[in-house]
């Protein structure tokens, strides 16, 4: 099966209140995801609407998934293998931020045919602008 995932993450100071938003897409299909966290960062909940969607998935799929963030894209395309070969380590030798949802995002991804697509985000992309909405509407209110 094809699906198509568009993700966002949104937070309200950083670190800080912070939403996430999802949509899977496929055949005439959808479906909306959300959720938020009281204290947390913008990237984090970035990767936990990419986490969220693909664990909503009940087999292995082909999937696409948009995002507008580049540190989740560069990260699952350019940065990982070598993560991981270097010991959860970054090219400075320092420990990966956000490890956790990494190797969560590392374990998804391996269970299906997954590529990651930049979106440009502000920019009137429906699907962004949808996800952006969920994003921040999840953002939990003080």
């Amino acid at each position: 099966m094809s699906i198509k995932i568009y993700t966002d993450g949104a937070c309200s100071g950083n670190p800080g209140p912070g939403g996430w938003g999802a949509i899977l897409h496929w055949n005439d299909h959808e479906k909306e995801l959300s959720g938020g966290e009281d204290e947390t960062t913008n990237n984090r909940m970035e990767m936990m609407a990419v986490i969220k969607g693909l664990e909503a998935l009940n087999k292995a799929s082909t999937v696409t998934i948009y995002t507008d963030s580049k540190y989740v894209q560069q990260g699952v395309h350019e940065w990982l293998e070598g993560w991981k070969a270097r010991g959860w380590k970054s090219a400075s030798k320092k420990e990966v931020k956000n490890r956790d949802l990494w190797e969560r995002i590392d374990s998804l991804v391996q269970e299906h045919s997954v590529e990651f697509v930049w979106v440009k985000g502000h920019a009137g992309h429906e699907m962004n602008e949808r996800v952006d909405k969920l994003a921040v509407e999840a953002i939990p209110k003080s």
